[in-house]
């Protein structure tokens, strides 16, 4: 299968469409089986997190694939836990033991926290010593983002946040192109909420796609690193076959008109540090 990649602003490619592992368990082998059918089917980018509790799983699959370690990208997080400087290096010391790997090649704060300056500063030390390839941030708003790159030694290369037809974030693209910052869509296709717009369902059957095709298409058009989740194969082979077809110009609009300025839930972490 054909894979894309965005360079990031040290250079380094990510696979523009990744492999999300949220809930994947390590029981019954569950995430060590899901990662090797993924990677089998093409995907290059595996996304996971210390909070979401699949770390071994995800690392033994990566392992056990016959794809050379260099050839994929795996991303995990720092979780609001281990918020501060000697947390959040002890924290990383803890995934990469459990991933079983030698190096992470992006690594996030998970949520922006209290301590995000002595955070950010262990974040540095990890990418200086080489111990990360890339780092970035999630769920930072424009303001967020805005006062971490005031402090920051090193900006951030990738900003992961919700974001789907009905959370555009248009305003926050812009800022994050500005500085240089790729972003990255979680609950891409909206946990497959999608399946209810009329709008996408047409598409669906003007493109001969299915409407999770359509939406991630839609990412891809506007240079965003999406990351669909799922455990089941034919949902696997249909996320990333979505190089073969271009949406109009036009149908971008639609799609982009869907904005409702809207979460899947609300995020009870989202409020953690405010900038005035």
């Amino acid at each position: 299968m054909e894979q894309r990649y965005i360079k990031l602003s040290n250079g380094i490619d990510i696979p523009i469409i990744g492999f999300g592992t949220y809930k994947l368990e390590n029981e019954n082998n569950q995430a060590c089986e899901v990662v090797k059918q993924a990677i089998n089917e093409g995907y290059r980018h595996i996304d996971t997190a210390a909070f979401y509790n699949n770390e071994q799983g995800i690392g033994k699959g990566i392992r056990e694939c016959n794809v050379p370690r260099e050839e994929i990208f795996l991303t995990t997080k720092v979780w609001i836990d281990d918020d501060g400087y000697e947390k959040t290096l002890k924290a990383f010391d803890k995934s990469l033991e459990k991933l079983g790997l030698d190096y992470i090649d992006l690594y996030l704060v998970h949520w922006p926290t209290e301590n995000i300056k002595d955070t950010w500063k262990a974040i540095e030390e990890l990418y200086r010593k080489k111990k990360v390839r890339a780092i970035g941030v999630c769920n930072f708003n424009a303001k967020q983002l805005s006062k971490l790159i005031e402090f920051a030694e090193i900006n951030p290369m990738v900003n992961q946040v919700e974001l789907h037809p009905n959370r555009t974030e248009k305003d926050l693209l812009k800022m994050c192109k500005r500085h240089n910052i790729a972003v990255e869509a979680w609950s891409p296709i909206m946990r497959g909420a999608i399946q209810s717009s009329d709008t996408i369902k047409n598409l669906a059957e003007k493109y001969n796609k299915s409407e999770a095709q359509i939406v991630l298409r839609w990412h891809l058009q506007n240079n965003v690193i999406a990351i669909p989740k799922t455990s089941k194969l034919d949902r696997i082979r249909e996320n990333i076959d979505i190089f073969d077809f271009e949406l109009d110009k036009e149908d971008m609009e639609k799609i982009d008109s869907l904005n409702k300025d809207e979460r899947i839930k609300p995020q009870k972490y989202e409020e953690l540090y405010i900038v005035d």
